[in-house]
Protein backbone atom coordinates (compact mmCIF):
# COMPACT_ATOMS: atom_id res chain seq x y z
CA UNK A 1 0.00 0.00 0.00
CA UNK A 2 1.43 3.24 -0.93
CA UNK A 3 1.34 6.17 1.29
CA UNK A 4 -1.19 8.12 -0.39
CA UNK A 5 -3.15 5.21 -0.36
CA UNK A 6 -2.76 4.56 3.22
CA UNK A 7 -4.02 8.31 3.62
CA UNK A 8 -6.65 7.81 1.19
CA UNK A 9 -7.41 4.46 3.42
CA UNK A 10 -7.32 6.92 7.11
CA UNK A 11 -9.29 9.44 5.15
CA UNK A 12 -12.83 10.14 6.82
CA UNK A 13 -12.21 7.59 9.38
CA UNK A 14 -9.58 8.87 11.69
CA UNK A 15 -7.55 11.72 11.73
CA UNK A 16 -10.15 14.43 13.76
CA UNK A 17 -7.81 17.14 14.92
CA UNK A 18 -8.26 18.03 18.80
CA UNK A 19 -6.51 21.43 18.97
CA UNK A 20 -5.33 23.30 21.66
CA UNK A 21 -6.91 23.96 24.92
CA UNK A 22 -6.85 26.97 27.09
CA UNK A 23 -4.25 25.69 29.50
CA UNK A 24 -1.03 23.47 28.27
CA UNK A 25 1.89 21.66 29.81
CA UNK A 26 5.05 21.34 28.17
CA UNK A 27 5.76 17.33 28.89
CA UNK A 28 9.36 16.61 28.38
CA UNK A 29 9.42 12.53 27.99
CA UNK A 30 12.23 10.89 29.05
CA UNK A 31 15.46 13.37 27.47
CA UNK A 32 18.06 11.53 29.40
CA UNK A 33 21.47 11.09 27.85
CA UNK A 34 20.81 7.19 27.81
CA UNK A 35 19.39 8.27 24.56
CA UNK A 36 22.17 10.65 23.00
CA UNK A 37 25.15 8.74 24.27
CA UNK A 38 26.96 6.47 21.64
CA UNK A 39 28.40 4.31 23.71
CA UNK A 40 24.61 3.23 25.35
CA UNK A 41 22.49 0.91 24.39
CA UNK A 42 19.29 3.12 23.87
CA UNK A 43 21.48 5.33 22.16
CA UNK A 44 18.87 6.70 19.03
CA UNK A 45 21.14 9.70 16.83
CA UNK A 46 17.46 11.45 15.94
CA UNK A 47 17.02 11.96 19.77
CA UNK A 48 20.50 14.35 19.89
CA UNK A 49 18.49 16.23 16.85
CA UNK A 50 14.69 16.21 19.00
CA UNK A 51 16.91 18.09 21.97
CA UNK A 52 17.99 20.73 19.82
CA UNK A 53 14.93 21.47 18.36
CA UNK A 54 13.06 21.53 21.67
CA UNK A 55 15.19 23.98 23.67
CA UNK A 56 13.42 26.79 22.29
CA UNK A 57 10.05 25.73 23.21
CA UNK A 58 11.30 24.81 26.54
CA UNK A 59 12.55 28.39 26.68
CA UNK A 60 9.81 30.66 25.36
CA UNK A 61 7.03 28.19 27.71
CA UNK A 62 9.25 29.16 30.87
CA UNK A 63 9.21 32.64 29.73
CA UNK A 64 5.06 32.57 29.31
CA UNK A 65 4.76 30.62 32.60
CA UNK A 66 3.67 27.32 30.95
CA UNK A 67 3.92 24.55 33.65
CA UNK A 68 6.84 22.40 32.61
CA UNK A 69 6.96 18.70 33.52
CA UNK A 70 9.98 16.26 32.92
CA UNK A 71 9.70 12.51 32.92
CA UNK A 72 12.53 9.74 33.55
CA UNK A 73 13.35 6.08 34.12
CA UNK A 74 15.18 4.79 36.87
CA UNK A 75 15.20 1.21 38.53
CA UNK A 76 15.83 0.03 41.94
CA UNK A 77 19.27 -2.02 41.81
CA UNK A 78 17.63 -4.79 40.81
CA UNK A 79 15.24 -3.47 38.42
CA UNK A 80 12.09 -5.29 41.12
CA UNK A 81 9.97 -2.57 39.79
CA UNK A 82 10.92 -3.11 35.86
CA UNK A 83 8.42 -6.14 36.18
CA UNK A 84 7.47 -7.48 33.02
CA UNK A 85 8.64 -4.67 30.95
CA UNK A 86 11.96 -4.88 31.90
CA UNK A 87 12.01 -8.86 31.19
CA UNK A 88 10.19 -8.15 28.16
CA UNK A 89 13.10 -5.27 27.15
CA UNK A 90 16.30 -6.11 28.98
CA UNK A 91 17.72 -3.00 28.04
CA UNK A 92 16.10 -1.01 29.73
CA UNK A 93 17.63 -3.05 32.82
CA UNK A 94 20.58 -0.08 32.45
CA UNK A 95 18.24 2.86 34.14
CA UNK A 96 19.55 2.92 37.15
CA UNK A 97 20.87 5.90 39.46
CA UNK A 98 24.69 4.58 39.55
CA UNK A 99 24.37 4.69 35.67
CA UNK A 100 25.55 7.96 34.93
CA UNK A 101 23.82 8.08 31.50
CA UNK A 102 20.35 8.66 33.14
CA UNK A 103 21.40 12.11 33.71
CA UNK A 104 19.23 14.41 31.98
CA UNK A 105 20.53 16.11 28.67
CA UNK A 106 21.82 19.08 29.96
CA UNK A 107 20.53 21.60 27.47
CA UNK A 108 16.77 20.70 28.70
CA UNK A 109 17.31 19.91 32.33
CA UNK A 110 14.71 20.50 34.79
CA UNK A 111 15.01 23.53 36.41
CA UNK A 112 14.82 23.30 41.24
CA UNK A 113 11.15 24.49 40.16
CA UNK A 114 10.11 22.17 37.58
CA UNK A 115 8.48 18.83 38.76
CA UNK A 116 10.41 15.44 37.38
CA UNK A 117 7.95 12.38 37.60
CA UNK A 118 10.01 9.28 37.73
CA UNK A 119 8.49 6.18 36.30
CA UNK A 120 8.84 2.99 35.35
CA UNK A 121 7.05 1.58 32.38
CA UNK A 122 6.56 3.67 29.06
CA UNK A 123 3.59 5.84 29.88
CA UNK A 124 4.40 9.05 31.82
CA UNK A 125 0.61 8.56 33.47
CA UNK A 126 0.87 5.01 34.23
CA UNK A 127 1.63 4.35 38.03
CA UNK A 128 2.60 8.27 38.48
CA UNK A 129 0.75 11.25 39.54
CA UNK A 130 0.79 12.98 36.29
CA UNK A 131 -3.32 12.94 35.59
CA UNK A 132 -3.85 14.25 38.95
CA UNK A 133 -0.96 17.06 39.42
CA UNK A 134 -2.89 18.04 35.87
CA UNK A 135 -6.18 17.66 36.56
CA UNK A 136 -5.62 19.77 40.17
CA UNK A 137 -3.78 22.69 38.22
CA UNK A 138 -6.84 23.06 35.54
CA UNK A 139 -4.69 21.62 32.58
CA UNK A 140 -6.59 20.59 29.53
CA UNK A 141 -3.78 20.22 26.70
CA UNK A 142 -0.28 18.18 26.84
CA UNK A 143 2.35 19.19 24.33
CA UNK A 144 4.78 16.25 24.36
CA UNK A 145 8.31 16.16 23.52
CA UNK A 146 10.94 13.68 24.02
CA UNK A 147 11.87 9.94 23.34
CA UNK A 148 11.37 7.33 22.54
CA UNK A 149 8.28 8.16 19.61
CA UNK A 150 7.15 4.49 18.88
CA UNK A 151 7.78 3.82 22.86
CA UNK A 152 7.61 6.94 26.03
CA UNK A 153 6.21 9.08 23.62
CA UNK A 154 3.43 6.85 22.05
CA UNK A 155 1.99 5.19 25.43
CA UNK A 156 2.14 8.53 27.10
CA UNK A 157 -0.03 10.31 23.75
CA UNK A 158 -2.32 6.88 24.15
CA UNK A 159 -3.12 7.39 28.17
CA UNK A 160 -3.08 11.76 27.86
CA UNK A 161 -5.92 11.32 25.45
CA UNK A 162 -7.58 8.20 27.64
CA UNK A 163 -7.43 10.85 30.98
CA UNK A 164 -9.25 12.82 29.03
CA UNK A 165 -6.46 15.48 28.04
CA UNK A 166 -6.04 17.54 24.42
CA UNK A 167 -2.68 14.71 22.96
CA UNK A 168 -0.65 17.24 21.17
CA UNK A 169 3.33 15.86 19.62
CA UNK A 170 5.76 18.27 18.38
CA UNK A 171 7.15 16.60 15.26
CA UNK A 172 10.64 18.28 15.15
CA UNK A 173 10.96 17.07 18.79
CA UNK A 174 10.43 13.44 19.59
CA UNK A 175 13.14 10.89 18.09
CA UNK A 176 13.32 6.62 18.13
CA UNK A 177 16.62 4.69 16.91
CA UNK A 178 15.35 3.99 13.49
CA UNK A 179 12.92 5.95 11.22
CA UNK A 180 10.35 3.89 10.40
CA UNK A 181 8.80 3.36 13.96
CA UNK A 182 9.40 6.70 14.17
CA UNK A 183 6.74 7.72 11.39
CA UNK A 184 4.39 5.05 11.65
CA UNK A 185 3.99 6.20 15.29
CA UNK A 186 3.57 9.69 14.36
CA UNK A 187 0.67 8.58 11.98
CA UNK A 188 -1.12 6.47 14.33
CA UNK A 189 -1.15 9.19 17.12
CA UNK A 190 -1.91 11.49 14.46
CA UNK A 191 -4.50 9.16 13.38
CA UNK A 192 -6.16 8.08 17.19
CA UNK A 193 -5.19 9.74 19.92
CA UNK A 194 -4.12 13.44 19.35
CA UNK A 195 -2.12 16.15 17.01
CA UNK A 196 1.33 15.87 15.43
CA UNK A 197 2.14 19.44 14.89
CA UNK A 198 5.14 21.15 13.74
CA UNK A 199 6.96 23.07 16.29
CA UNK A 200 6.18 26.39 14.52
CA UNK A 201 2.54 25.79 15.66
CA UNK A 202 3.26 25.34 19.56
CA UNK A 203 5.60 28.48 19.60
CA UNK A 204 2.72 30.58 17.79
CA UNK A 205 0.75 28.91 20.54
CA UNK A 206 2.27 29.47 23.27
CA UNK A 207 3.32 33.03 22.74
CA UNK A 208 -0.01 34.15 22.21
CA UNK A 209 -1.79 32.26 25.23
CA UNK A 210 -2.57 33.99 28.17
CA UNK A 211 -1.67 31.28 31.23
CA UNK A 212 -4.21 30.98 34.08
CA UNK A 213 -1.98 30.59 37.33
Amino acid sequence: MTQQNLEDNYQGVWGNRVGFGQKPVLLLIDFMQSYTTASEPLYAPDVIQAVKETQDVLKIAREKGVTVIHTNILYHSNQLDGGMWVKKSPVMAAMVATNPATQFCPEVAPLESELVITKNYASAFFGTSLASVLTAQGIDTVVMVGCSTSGCVRASAVDAVQHGFRAIVIRECVGDRHQAPHEANLFDIDSKYGDVVLKDEVLNYFEKIDVVK
